[in-house]
């Protein structure tokens, strides 16, 4: 995307934007409408927004909403080394929500810290060019608010406390270490977290049984905040799991939001009914759920990932000595090929879905980018060559429940994006084009009206934010303006890194960050933090 010259960064806009087909994010129809903005707010919207001084932006043509909310983005250091960002801002994204899948950096001792950075050097890079100025919630936020190209709202990563109090072991906790976790869950949230993640593939928060998952829950609970898991499997065993999720939510209290929601491998294809069902009568029961899928088939996480969970015992050193020494070697092997392990889901892994899409030494790329491996001795010998932060495309989804699951009304998107690795998935950069382009312009899966309420005013309600998420005066002008005839996605599997087509400005707080499709400067986003938890009657 091109950019202006250093220091043209706009000015927060003031005026009118004339003429556009305003879809507001709540679902209603679509309608012609002026909308007016002032001091980074929406004033007015129709007949009184012609009245408004100020510039002008001629937005006929144009499909007017509410900027996109990432409901499940990996950009925690992102934002920090990247004041471009332009992946999210060409997509119309006005804010992230981070601290995804139980891993990020805050709260962190320095020696968990470095932990996480091993741990998810695939995810984010090892943050060597990263001042870890922080540590705890309230300090990453701090952070955030010198200046980031959208905003942000951010999760306890539970995987992550579990590492402060219990270290990297596969073990029950005590009640003294429980106590602790349930505190510093509360500190975060108190700080301005608005929920709690966890990653139950991922060491170590997998490690943690059902009861421990509710006990930190009822403290979420008691925030007002909600609790976005990544579950135990979305293979073999995953119908088990989305029950596990609606238990903890449904014994400690927690709104529950369903991270990447879907049903993978061939051993669930056309059973996204099935889910529909179990989640159908866990609404009606009493639940607050909701959940967030990407529009595309593949998933993609680290190649060290798919590995048994007690081989991830005592972090990633201990887990290189373990592929090191042949005979714990082949225990691993038999784990994935033989009986699935829990990494991948409790599917035996067939190599052939499995492609190399980054890897952390820069030397190692020529040979395996790109490449599908043939087997667990290639796997082994990259995981011990690359330290265990390669990355992976896992192709392994299914068309038929990603449009069924898609279609739900608790459904909003997230686009799990990667920005770090020499070919990451295009998801991070054309998930929400996807959903405008190809599912709702072209499939017809949804209306307009449908989707754009999934990317703005149904997470925004979610997220809890009481001025975000609709075209409305007095409502915070994040605002897209993109062309309904032409936004897709441009990003493929061969050119990921291609930017979004058809997203003409983005607005960020009233200032544009997009301009006629050009990156300005503006560095307008913050962190959002949580509200105070409504009293309980």
């Amino acid at each position: 995307m091109p950019r202006p010259a250093p220091g043209a960064a706009a000015p927060s806009f003031r005026g009118v934007l004339r003429g556009a087909t305003v879809v507001d994010g709540s679902g209603a129809p679509r309608r012609r409408a002026d909308v007016a903005v002032a001091d980074g707010r929406i004033t007015a919207v129709g007949g009184d927004a012609a009245r408004a001084g100020g510039s002008v932006l001629d937005a006929e043509g144009l499909v007017l909403a509410p900027g996109f909310i990432d409901m499940h983005a990996h950009s925690d250091l992102a934002l920090l080394r990247d004041p471009d960002h332009s992946a999210k801002l060409a997509q119309g994204v006005t804010l992230e929500v981070l601290g995804q899948d139980g891993l990020s950096y805050a709260p962190a001792d320095p020696a968990t810290r470095d932990l996480v950075r091993e741990a998810v050097a695939g995810w984010n890079g090892d943050g060597s060019d990263i001042d870890f100025d922080w540590h705890d919630v309230a300090g990453y936020l701090d952070r955030l608010d010198r200046g980031i190209a959208v905003n942000a709202a951010y999760l306890v990563p539970q995987g992550t406390v579990r590492a402060m109090v219990c270290g990297w072991e596969d073990r029950p906790a005590t009640d003294a270490e429980l106590t602790r976790m349930r505190a510093l869950v509360a500190e975060g949230l108190t700080q301005g977290a608005v929920g709690m993640s966890s990653g139950l593939t991922y060491s170590p928060g997998m490690y943690a049984s059902t009861a421990e998952l509710t006990a930190l829950c009822e403290v979420v609970a008691a925030h007002g905040g909600y609790y976005c898991p990544h579950h135990r499997s979305y293979g073999a065993g995953a119908l088990d799991a989305y029950r596990e999720m609606v238990a903890v939510a449904r014994d400690s209290g927690c709104a529950l939001h369903l991270a990447h929601a879907t049903m993978n491998f061939p051993v669930n294809a056309g059973r996204a009914p099935e889910l529909l069902t179990l989640l159908d009568e866990a609404i009606a029961s009493g639940t607050d759920l909701t959940l967030d899928t990407y529009p595309y088939l593949p998933g993609s996480t680290t190649l060290a990932a798919l590995l048994p969970g007690w081989a991830h015992a005592g972090g990633t050193g201990a887990l290189l000595r373990r592929l090191a020494d042949d005979g714990e070697a082949e225990r691993v092997r038999a784990a994935l090929e033989v009986t699935g392990s829990d990494g991948c889901h409790g599917v035996p892994v067939d190599w052939s879905t499995i492609e190399i899409s980054g890897v952390r030494d820069p030397a190692l790329a020529a040979r395996w980018v790109g490449r599908r491996l043939r087997g667990f001795g290639e796997a082994r010998e990259l995981l011990l060559a690359d330290r265990a932060g390669s990355t992976i495309l896992q192709h392994v989804g299914d068309e038929e429940n990603v449009r069924a699951i898609m279609r739900h009304p608790a459904h909003t998107g997230g686009s799990d994006g990667i920005l770090w690795g020499d070919r990451p998935h295009p998801r991070a950069y054309g998930t929400f084009p996807r959903y405008l382009g190809h599912y709702t312009r072209e499939l017809g899966v949804l209306t307009l009206e449908e989707c754009v309420a999934r990317l703005t005013g149904r997470p925004a309600r979610r997220l809890r934010l009481a001025d975000r998420g609709l075209v409305r005066p007095g409502y915070r002008a994040d605002l897209v303006l993109f062309d309904p005839g032409t936004v897709a996605a441009a990003a493929t599997f061969e050119a990921p890194r291609t930017l979004a087509v058809g997203v003409r400005e983005v607005l960020v707080d009233g200032r544009f960050a997009v301009r006629d499709g050009r990156r300005t400067d503006a560095l307008a986003g913050r962190a959002v933090r949580s509200r105070p938890a409504p009293e309980r009657a």
